[in-house]
């Protein structure tokens, strides 16, 4: 199964980091990444920009609105994901335990929805 593990947190926490905090956190996540790859369940994995570079799109009534910025505000916001492939969700959850997001923001864990023609 593919699932694929949302990383949410406040912007903000990340922004604030010494020049100490951000070189540590940079070595937590190169040692998960080792780790996940090591393991051979990293399909693809990656950081998004902050939402004030985000654009939002609502087609109602046959027209597009655009809105820069997100959907809605939150304390939290969707920075990254990662695709893993694990035998079940507990496997999944055990990676998404080791995602250091989890240490200040959350992870969502989502399977996808069809993974081969076997699911149509």
């Amino acid at each position: 199964m593919k699932y694929l593990l949302l990383m949410y947190a406040d912007e903000a926490i990340i922004s604030n980091y010494s020049k100490e905090e951000f070189l540590a956190a940079s070595k937590t996540w190169s040692d998960f990444v080792q780790d996940v790859t090591d393991a051979g369940v990293l399909i693809s994995n990656s950081g998004l920009a902050p939402v004030a570079n985000a654009t939002t799109i609502r087609i109602r009534d046959g027209k597009t609105l655009i809105t820069d910025g997100p959907f809605a505000e939150t304390h939290e916001q969707l920075g990254g994901y990662i695709l893993v492939e694990c035998k079940d969700l507990d496997e999944a959850i055990r990676w998404a335990e080791k995602v250091p997001t989890a240490q200040y923001g959350s992870l969502e864990i989502r399977p996808l929805w069809f993974q081969g023609l076997s699911n149509w």
